[in-house]
């Protein structure tokens, strides 16, 4: 079984999640938002980055999220931006923590 999301919990600009395995992972919103890979932020052919770091905030915040099924996020940002989809296996890897 894969490891997944028993919680997810928006603090200001960081999104703690606590998975399955019980371990709790704190994440920069600002970190995830540069993380995007949805048509806007990346170039679909040739996965260049398209979103400038410099055009997103440092202070950019969560205000939303959505499950999409059981693999992945949808977050909706201060910014606008809502089209990104951040898969759990994807999140796990981007984990600050050290452990993971």
């Amino acid at each position: 079984m894969a490891i997944e999301p028993k919680n997810i919990e928006i603090r200001n600009s960081d999104i703690a999640i606590e998975w399955s395995d019980s371990h709790i992972g704190v994440f920069s919103g600002r970190t995830l938002r540069l993380n995007c890979h949805c048509a806007s932020c990346v170039e679909e052919w040739t996965g260049r980055k398209l979103l400038d770091p410099v055009n997103v905030p440092s202070d950019i915040e969560a205000l939303d999220y959505i499950r999409i099924g059981r693999y992945a996020i949808q977050i909706l940002w201060s910014d606008g931006h809502e089209t990104g989809i951040y898969p759990f296996e994807m999140l796990r890897e981007l984990c600050p923590c050290g452990e993971c």
